[in-house]
């Protein structure tokens, strides 16, 4: 049994679709109708639901916004539903409500299971619910990028793994390279900078400044250079607290306040307020003295010694060089010294990490060599079951003698290269082989890479087979083909059709088409259709069953729904493809 996951898309104001519901079931469902209708209906309003690109322009001209809104089964247990419960979405009966809105000014929100959420989460869940294929992805398996990528994904753990691992010692690679690069090719800047930094340590070493000595010498120079005038100052203070010798009958403080101090101090004890003031007093006089006291040493001591202030300018001059050289103060010289010792032995030590680096670039270049290898062995295992299961399915999309085969090759090279298989080859982010699919039309052609040797039909077919094989091995509950059949026609459109019908025994198909044959085999058609009333063009879908099916499948075929002959040809497609299944 079918297990379905897109049940209805609701779709309001986008590019010319006003209000229409796409109701999808599980199975195969065709989508026809007039060119680009239903593209745009499935494919645009698919692609806003699974996080695609939102332009403004898909808003529909007066129209303040698009909206489109998507009802999925999922299962629980689903990667899908635990990412979406993790985002606070809430899951009804195991029905996931997804919508996207984009207003005309280009805003664009999405919410999950009624919670708010970013765009980027709808392309996290579009990985495990939907995969959709069109003409696009036909011309992007023409590229051996594409062609490597398809056969590592068939191949699962058994390239997945080795590569992680390559990755990551790539990445290694190159950082090491980059840096052995840079350390080589820089070699004389570095010496310059070692030699400034060498000469700038050495002088200040040689003058061996010490922190604070800047500040300390500025103010020893102050002094020395007022030492006359401080000492005639000290000198009069002196005089002014202590008294003159030379000069007798002189008023000083000490003896003023001594003086005070004997008024207050014989009647202090008739009143607690004036022997405090006593007690006040005589502080000062004890200040007085002491201030005298080493205003007197202060003069003593203060020498003008022109020798130490010389020496001390001197020293000054000396810093000053410094400073003007590595930093505003002594301070700064002092944290520029250390910081330039830690880069010099930084630069010293180059020449040993230049060799370091060599040996690691070259330890990796030998695991990169193993791991391409085993990258190599996996992929020509995975390339043989690959081809052969591709060509099965196009046995059955009417290639019966076509043959699917993958070259796997690698490039040698004399320089820069890793060995694998014992020659120097080139590598790169993904290893070092090139793939590329070839496809052998007919008996007795060669192979040759389907970019060349391949018609539209048959890349499409070749495209088909490729997802159907896919589905085996990574399947997805829903696949969306747009246009997959294009340039297939005839007796290859009904096989077409046949395997398509077979695929949606075990997922969901949507597929919209042109061709009868291929439609004829769903279990499910859909018509998308416009009205315009001369102002406005209006989009809508609609089922079609029993006669109506019959007509649309007869347009199809001959432009003509009331063709006797087309509705002839129709009934009988309807009656192969359901005996035919």
């Amino acid at each position: 049994m079918v297990v379905h996951v897109l049940e209805e898309m609701r779709i309001r104001a986008l590019g010319v679709i006003d209000d229409a519901v796409v109701e999808l079931s599980p199975g195969f469902t065709a989508v026809t109708g007039e060119t680009g209708a239903g593209k745009t209906m499935v494919v645009t309003s698919l692609g806003l639901l699974l996080g695609g690109r939102a332009d403004a322009a898909l808003v529909r001209i007066g129209a303040k916004a698009a909206v489109v809104e998507g009802r999925i089964t999922v299962d629980v247990r689903s990667t899908a539903a635990v990412r979406a419960e993790e985002a606070g979405a809430e899951l009804e009966d195991g029905v996931l409500l997804i919508s996207r809105t984009l207003s005309a000014e280009g805003r664009s929100r999405a919410h999950v299971g009624g919670r708010s959420v970013p765009v980027g989460l709808l392309g996290e869940l579009a990985d495990d619910l939907v995969a959709v294929h069109g003409q696009t992805d036909q011309q992007g398996l023409l590229r051996p990028a594409r062609q490597r990528q398809a056969l590592d994904r068939y191949a699962g753990d058994a390239v997945a793994g080795p590569l992680e691992k390559y990755a990551g010692a790539y990445r290694r690679l190159r950082a090491v390279s980059a840096e052995w690069e840079e350390l080589t090719t820089r070699a004389r800047e570095r010496a310059q900078e070692a030699d400034l930094l060498r000469f700038g340590l050495e002088e200040v070493a040689d003058a061996e400044p010490r922190p604070g000595e800047d500040v300390e010498l500025a103010a020893e120079a102050e002094r020395l250079g007022h030492a006359e005038a401080l000492a005639s100052a000290a000198a009069l203070a002196h005089a002014a607290l202590a008294g003159n010798p030379e000069d007798p009958e002189g008023v000083d403080a000490a003896t003023l306040v001594a003086g005070a101090h004997r008024a207050v101090e014989a009647v202090r004890s008739h009143d607690s307020a004036l022997a405090g003031l006593a007690d006040r007093i005589g502080e000062i006089g004890i200040l007085v003295s002491d201030v005298a006291g080493e205003l007197a040493g202060y003069a003593d001591n203060l020498d003008a010694d022109p020798i130490r202030l010389g020496a001390v300018e001197e020293r000054r001059a000396a810093l000053a060089q410094l400073t003007r050289k590595y930093g505003e103060t002594i301070a700064d010289v002092l944290a520029w010294a250390e910081q330039g010792a830690a880069r010099l032995a930084e630069l010293d030590g180059d020449d040993d990490r230049i060799g370091e680096l060599a040996a690691e670039r070259d330890a990796l270049r030998a695991e990169l060599g193993e791991l391409a290898q085993t990258l190599t062995d996996a992929r020509t295992e995975a390339a043989g079951r690959f081809a052969e299961a591709v060509t099965a399915e196009l046995a059955s999309l009417a290639m019966p003698h076509a043959r699917v085969t993958f070259a796997i090759s690698q490039t040698e090279t004399e320089a820069d290269g890793i060995e694998v298989g014992g020659r120097a080859v080139v590598f790169g982010p993904h290893g070092a082989d090139e793939v590329e699919l070839l496809l052998a039309p007919h008996p007795g052609a060669p192979p040759r890479p389907i970019a060349k040797g391949a018609s539209g039909g048959e890349l499409s077919r070749v495209m088909l087979a490729v997802e159907v094989v896919f589905a085996g091995s990574d399947p997805v509950p829903t696949y969306l083909f747009d246009e997959v059949d294009a340039g297939v026609g005839g007796k290859a459109a009904v096989e077409v059709g046949r395997r398509l019908a077979r695929l949606a025994r075990s997922a969901q198909v949507v597929v919209v088409t042109h061709l009868p044959q291929v439609a004829a085999f769903a279990d499910r058609h859909l018509v998308v259709e416009k009205t315009n009333d001369g102002a406005v063009t209006r989009s809508g879908v609609k089922a079609m069953e029993g006669e109506d099916r019959v007509r649309e499948l007869s347009r199809m075929l001959a432009g003509q729904e009331d063709s006797e002959l087309a509705r002839a040809h129709a009934e009988e497609l309807l009656e192969a493809a359901r005996a035919g299944r």
